[in-house]
């Protein structure tokens, strides 16, 4: 189903104009605490520190867990150094016994027994003890070539962590590397999405921001069978896009957090993700940064305007 369809638009549009402008964020004495299990750039594009960004720009608290440091700029990464995973499950484990969770981003993991550690806090609290709204962003390689997982990784996190998902959210390249089929187009994205249901995944949006045209396929599994939405988008031109799945990953888990539907968080992500570019500053001497917290410009702003009493 296309999501903007002539009788759903009016709706849609609604959504897009409330992310654009003003989240709702629920009017509670505890923000939802969103945990983010990933590496650590150093230019903070990406990462951790753009997560906790991004969780902060949806009005939830971020507390995270590095999973690796690397050596990056704008311009690539130069090197990666995975952390200890007994000190990454001892890292999870001390924050889940002190605050609960409303939502989980895991992104990059680097090692195949930093991938197990993470497996392992996840398979612990099953059935009624399960952590809420685990998102799954894929990370395989960076945008400039360097891989950001091993090959044991991959295979473990097919086999153990997918499974373990509420969803999980490969851009094209990854569901190719993921199943092994050509996605290039909305049909491979449809072919992806069968096969990685078929390897365990409850929900999937294969996101295709590196296409012709900005298309995000949700497909998810309900009682009446698999359902499907499309989501699309004119491709923007800007050099300020690193850290866009990560930015995308991050505010499905807050939107999840706040209680929201799927395709309700997933459309209201992409359209984060597009101001964000759009409000994106030339920094670096490479592929610059989205904007994560370009809401609190427009705060300031209103804030500010007005005549003088």
């Amino acid at each position: 189903m296309d999501i903007f369809s002539a009788g759903q638009a009016s709706e849609r549009e609604q959504l897009r104009h409330r992310s654009l402008n003003r989240i709702e964020i629920p009017m509670t004495d505890k923000p939802p605490v969103v945990l983010t299990i990933a590496g650590f750039d150093p230019s903070s594009g990406a990462g951790v520190t753009a997560d906790v960004k991004t969780i902060a720009a949806h009005g939830c608290y971020g507390v995270a867990c590095i999973t690796a440091m690397t050596v990056q700029s704008t311009r690539g990464v130069r090197r990666v150094e995975a952390v200890d995973p007994a000190l990454v499950a001892e890292t999870l484990e001390e924050l889940a016994t002190d605050m609960p969770f409303a939502a989980v981003h895991i992104g990059m993991l680097g090692t195949a027994k930093v991938v197990k550690a993470v497996a392992d806090f996840l398979a612990k609290r099953s059935g009624k003890a399960k952590l809420p709204n685990v998102v799954l962003d894929p990370i395989l390689k960076s945008s400039s070539g360097a891989d950001l997982l091993d090959a044991a990784g991959v295979r473990l996190l097919i086999e153990k962590l997918i499974p373990l998902a509420d969803v999980i959210t490969p851009n094209v390249d990854e569901a190719t590397a993921l199943t092994a089929l050509k996605v290039a187009d909305l049909e491979g994205m449809r072919a992806a999405a069968a096969k990685l249901h078929e390897m365990g995944s409850a929900a999937v949006v294969i996101t295709g921001g590196h296409l012709e045209k900005a298309i995000d396929l949700l497909s998810f599994q309900s009682k009446r069978g698999i359902e499907q939405e499309v989501f699309k988008a004119e491709r923007q031109k800007s050099n300020s896009t690193h850290g866009t799945g990560c930015a995308f990953a991050t505010a499905i888990a807050c939107h999840l957090a706040m209680d929201r539907g799927l395709a309700e968080a997933t459309l209201l992500a992409k359209t984060y993700v597009a101001a964000a570019i759009s409000a994106g500053h030339p920094l670096g001497r490479g592929t610059g940064p989205v904007h994560h917290l370009y809401r609190m410009h427009e705060q300031r702003r209103a804030a500010g305007s007005g005549t003088e009493s």
